[in-house]
């Protein structure tokens, strides 16, 4: 079993900045696609950015974040992280952490084998 412990979430203002942290208790931190997702109070999680385990190292992220969000992963210290910059009132949602023992990065939540409990994030306007 992976577990997974979200942390940084928090209520700020618009164009301001937040980083979020992905803690993992698991031995193959090295070997799982990492993942963000997010949801709105209403609205079905929706895939944010990811990282792939492989040698290259890729990211992929929503079109709505590129340039603003950045993941980043610490094999040494099982963590990844999620750097929110530009903040919009529109990315007020729930994000959560995911995890995946494959090289592919799946863009569905159901790609995704082991979740965090998610943590809050509000943008005031």
């Amino acid at each position: 079993q992976v577990q997974l412990v979200e942390s940084g979430g928090g209520l700020v203002q618009a164009g301001d900045s937040l980083r979020l942290s992905c803690a993992v208790d698991g031995r193959t931190f090295t070997y799982y696609t990492m993942g963000w997702f997010r949801q709105a109070p209403g609205k079905e999680r929706e895939f944010v950015a990811a990282s792939s385990w492989s040698t290259s190292g890729s990211t992929y992220y929503t079109d709505s974040v590129k340039g603003r969000f950045t993941i980043s992963r610490d094999n040494a210290k099982n963590t990844v992280h999620l750097q929110m910059n530009s903040l919009k009132p529109e990315d007020t949602a729930v994000y959560y952490c995911a995890a995946t023992p494959v090289v592919e990065v799946p863009p569905t939540p159901g790609g995704y084998r082991y979740w965090g409990q998610g943590t809050q994030v509000t943008v005031s306007s």
